[in-house]
């Protein structure tokens, strides 16, 4: 599959869209989105909106998430996200859930990861996860 999963950080970082930091991410967000290549999960839709306690902001952000349609997540991506967990918990290294659920799922797909998220680059050490890079 073609595609990139797009990590909450880089959502979060595009909607803020102030510094040319969060600019950059935006604009390469934007680029993914034109090509049909970003790809969202349940879970980081959900902590993408867990962010807005304003009904009204909800409601705008949410109605435009709907245009990506969740990626299915299937059972053996939950037991594939806990053995991620322990291997690298083994070597040293935590991680949250939904972290190991997005390699799971990116890995199953054949999908590169879009994050900022320093923790990927210790997840990379030990699974066969391909982080997207924007330049």
């Amino acid at each position: 599959m073609s595609g990139v999963l797009v990590d909450t950080c880089i959502w979060s970082l595009a909607l803020r869209s102030k510094t040319s930091k969060e600019k950059t991410v935006a604009d390469i967000l934007a680029r993914l989105i034109d090509e049909n290549r970003a790809k969202m999960i349940g879970p980081i839709r959900q902590e993408v909106l867990s962010g807005y306690s304003d009904k009204t902001s909800y409601e705008k952000l949410r109605s435009k998430l709907l245009y990506f349609p969740n990626e299915e997540i299937v059972d053996s991506d939950y037991e594939a996200a806990a053995e991620y967990s322990n291997v690298c918990r083994a070597k040293g290294i935590q991680g949250s859930h939904i972290d190991f659920l997005v390699c799971s799922v990116a890995i199953r797909l054949k999908m590169k990861i879009y994050t900022t998220d320093k923790d990927f680059q210790g997840y990379s050490k030990h699974l066969p996860i391909l982080i997207f890079d924007e330049s």
